[in-house]
């Protein structure tokens, strides 16, 4: 899922290096390859200045290299770790001296099995699975219940998840068998998603799946590609002011938190069994 904050109204800036003071200037993080690179493609292709960030410098320098060789221009690199705040002071230092303003924030999933809880939330907070295959009864209660939820809440049932884990007891406390991190982490970002367009009436911030793209997360079984897994996330960046706010999108339509995300969980976890038995068998 791509979290998606616009800012409603942005003032113009004195020109600053790439600057143009009419431009819209955004930051897509985790956007060296895959559907984050091709973010940033479609909107310097609209008249958008991005930052593309990684935390790998060398790949992300890389990237920006591509990109301006296929005749996008307006892209800058920065280095960003979601997990490293030092990282993020330095990203939004580099911001406010070089641009006074940034308009689009494109927060970018990631999914390393080892660190999927620490960096799908860090970003965020410091979402695109609903509660459903969740059973533990207190978690579906409060993510559902958005009128008392919180970022406290969210981050309490996070904290409450990570320990059952780390204690190998997550199954006889109600949470999920399979892609536990996985399907916790989506779920607590589709709560920040809502509880921060409650929070920040000034900005558009909506949360949107791409769909099932193929990328190296499900070992190139998809379905899209990488331009069409683009399209929602860019359409939600460039909405006009006064455009929709705390709402989740599948691909480019209106969708709920709940059904369509719980289908296409089980396309991938099905998917991703079906490439795992296909290796053990080449292997064997």
């Amino acid at each position: 899922m791509e979290p998606i904050t616009k800012q409603k109204s942005s003032c113009p800036t004195e020109e600053a290096g790439i600057t143009q003071s009419t431009k819209r200037v955004a930051v897509v993080t985790g956007s060296n390859k895959g559907i984050g690179l091709e973010i940033c493609r479609q909107l310097a292709s609209n008249g958008v200045i991005v930052i593309l960030t990684a935390r790998d410098e060398n790949q992300g320098l890389e990237a920006v290299q591509n990109l301006k060789a296929r005749g996008q221009s307006d892209i800058l690199f920065h280095q960003l770790d979601v997990t490293s705040q030092t990282s993020i002071a330095s990203l939004a230092e580099f911001i406010k001296t070089k641009f006074k303003k940034f308009d689009i924030l494109a927060f970018r999933n990631e999914n390393n099995p080892n660190t999927t809880m620490q960096v799908n939330n860090a970003g965020v907070s410091g979402t695109t699975i609903a509660p459903e295959p969740i059973s533990n009864e207190k978690t579906k209660k409060e993510l559902s219940d958005i009128e008392s939820l919180t970022v406290e809440k969210v981050d309490e049932l996070v904290q409450e998840f990570a320990k059952d884990f780390k204690e190998d007891t997550p199954e006889s406390r109600g949470w999920p068998i399979n892609f536990a991190p996985y399907i916790v982490s989506k779920a607590a970002l589709n709560g920040y998603t809502r509880v921060l367009a409650k929070n920040y009436p000034n900005m558009a911030i909506n949360a949107v799946s791409p769909g099932f793209v193929k990328t190296d997360l499900n070992h190139n079984t998809g379905i899209l590609t990488v331009e069409q897994g683009a399209k929602g996330p860019v359409m939600l960046a460039l909405v006009p002011d006064g455009g929709p706010s705390g709402l989740f999108y599948d691909q480019m339509e209106v969708s709920t938190f709940l059904t369509r995300n719980v289908i296409k969980l089980r396309k991938f976890i099905c998917s991703l069994l079906r490439f795992h038995e296909r290796k053990e068998i080449s292997y064997a």
